[in-house]
């Protein structure tokens, strides 16, 4: 247990680190509305001096004072708490996390754990869950559930047994109480039932720790109508329960598609009308991790403000998309939005923007046209069609080639460079007819050949 010396070392620490040097104290301490305020206008009289006293405290413990009166508004049951209550509640939450941060985060976004009567009870709950690593936001979300849902600390802590039990180890447990903190209210047959399902599937125990370390949230899917009709549709389409697990293994999110998703995704994919080898390297690691990659092109592009139909038709135009990481594609999108200044829409008609190179092709394009424009050098405006489907050697005829100032700008053609053709230069000397030298026999007979025509 944190001793109250320990606490104030925490918050006096704190304070004094944040503080800037060229500051005094005078000038760094923030200051209180006044009683007397309009801020306290509201508040009757006789609770001034009390109000003052919490004010105090929650300043003293970190808390932003001009957000004080706000908060005691939405929070009328702290002015029936008295400081020495509140403040005892402060030190228990400072000794299950001792962080200025987590305290303020914890009272912020749920005042009700404050109550001391139910604070008393987890004491010694949070310790007695055996996850020595166990992550603030773990703690804060464990505490908002059982505030709300009335959940004792023997619950918690049997939901927390359970999961070591399957051989879930203590950081995948923090992990899971970010994510999923309604797990300490369900019951253990459901628990279990999540793993039961992944080692039908062929996932050995010691893997599903992986399983639910990179995607907790799968634990609040339900086997019997998300789960195992998903594995269903896998099957359907073709994979086996080994490329399945494969697949899992290799990025567990694939189990939050949607059902039907990836038989859209794979269908689309079987009808790409694109160069070979762009289709080799879109099925170079199988058709199941092709078809989640369109999946999560479409879900980029949606979140960029596209429909679900317009993004898959981009992608279906356009299927070097496909092969782009997604940093990429959203570095794309933008510049293409806030540099550009063209709307996201653009992209379904001109869906070739998000195939072509981003430094060698958009970007000395674009800072071509945008010193044009800015020198009144172009009369019409260029949309976005302009900029990336001309050809190399086209674009470079009619925007570099009569502005020697854009050589440099555009670099690719800059200084002595030379233009290269369509076919190298000689090439039509690999196709002439091979001589062959000609003897003196061959030139009588020639010879003797003509005299005789009439």
């Amino acid at each position: 247990m944190i001793t109250n010396m320990a606490i104030r070392n925490i918050i006096t620490r704190r304070s004094f680190r944040s503080m800037p040097k060229s500051s005094s104290i005078a000038i760094y301490l923030p200051q209180f509305p006044n009683p007397n305020s309009r801020a306290f206008s509201e508040i009757p009289a006789c609770h001034h001096r009390g109000l003052v006293s919490l004010s105090a405290l929650f300043r003293r413990y970190g808390f932003p004072p001009t957000e004080f009166p706000d908060f005691l508004k939405k929070n009328e049951f702290l002015g029936n708490s008295s400081p020495s209550e509140i403040e005892k509640s402060f030190k228990i939450l400072l000794s299950l996390k001792p962080s200025q941060d987590f305290l303020v985060s914890i009272v912020s976004g749920c005042p009700r754990v404050l109550q001391l009567d139910f604070l008393e009870k987890w004491r010694l709950g949070v310790k007695q869950l055996g996850v020595y690593n166990i992550t603030s936001a773990a703690i804060r979300n464990v505490l908002d559930i059982s505030m709300r849902f009335e959940v004792s600390p023997n619950d918690v802590y049997r939901r927390v047994e359970c999961l070591k039990g399957l051989g879930i180890s203590e950081e995948i447990i923090s992990k899971v109480l970010e994510a999923v903190p309604m797990v300490v209210m369900w019951k253990e047959d459901e628990i279990r039932a999540t793993v039961d399902f992944f080692m039908g599937v062929g996932i050995q125990r010691r893997e599903i720790d992986r399983v639910f370390g990179l995607f907790p949230e799968v634990l609040a899917f339900g086997v019997d109508n998300r789960l195992k009709p998903l594995v269903d549709e896998f099957e359907d389409l073709g994979f086996s329960l080994s490329e399945i697990r494969r697949e899992v293994l290799r990025d567990p999110k694939v189990l939050g598609l949607e059902n039907g998703e990836l038989s859209q995704c794979l269908e689309m994919l079987r009808s790409l009308k694109c160069r070979v080898v762009i289709k080799q390297n879109i099925f170079l690691d199988g058709e199941f991790r092709a078809a989640y990659k369109v999946k999560l092109r479409v879900d980029c592009l949606r979140k960029h403000g596209l429909t679900y139909r317009d993004a898959f038709t981009v992608v279906w135009k356009e299927p070097r998309v496909i092969l782009y990481e997604i940093e990429d594609i959203q570095k794309k999108i933008e510049f293409l939005v806030h540099q550009m200044k063209f709307d996201v829409q653009c992209l379904v008609e001109v869906p070739e923007y998000l195939g072509v190179n981003f430094d060698k092709q958009i970007i000395p394009r674009f800072n071509v046209i945008q010193y044009l424009q800015s020198n009144d050098g172009l009369g019409d405006e260029v949309g976005l069609r302009n900029l990336v489907k001309l050809s190399r050697l086209r674009f470079y005829n009619m925007y570099v080639k009569p502005y020697p100032e854009c050589e440099k700008i555009y670099g690719r053609f800059a200084g002595d460079v030379a233009i290269r053709t369509r076919h190298p230069v000689g090439m039509w000397k690999l196709f002439k007819p091979q001589q062959h030298p000609q003897s003196g026999e061959d030139i009588k007979n020639i010879k003797s050949y003509m005299e005789s025509l009439p």
